[in-house]
């Protein structure tokens, strides 16, 4: 009689188990669990990106900093000025400009006739 009532307290307890376990993955398929998990998800997505974003503007001030000392640019707080322009005339190359006989066109510095 006690190994009657020890397999009917099992059996009644795995029952009970089993049910529970059914009635919690069922409200879990419900939609109204769905979508909040989904939004629990894209929450959790929304803080991952924002932590990419800070680490990646993170890693860009450091470059930007590494670059600065690389070239020398840290420290200096006065402006430095741009050169001078050069002359229009330093930049233009000289070229002699004849007429051929018989030729109506100038020609370069080759000699041929430019077109």
């Amino acid at each position: 009689m006690f190994r009657r009532a020890f397999w009917f307290t099992t059996g009644a307890a795995a029952g009970v188990w089993a049910t529970n376990k059914v009635h919690r993955k069922l409200r879990k398929l419900q939609p109204d669990s769905l979508a909040a998990q989904a939004a629990d998800k894209a929450v959790e997505t929304g803080h991952r990106l924002r932590q990419f974003a800070l680490d990646v503007r993170t890693g860009m001030a450091d470059r930007e900093e590494q670059l600065h000392d690389a070239l020398g640019l840290n420290g200096t707080s006065e402006v430095r000025e741009l050169p001078a322009p050069r002359s229009h005339a330093a930049l233009e190359t000289h070229h002699r400009t004849t007429r051929t006989p018989g030729q109506p066109g100038l020609t370069g510095p080759t000699g041929n006739e430019d077109h």
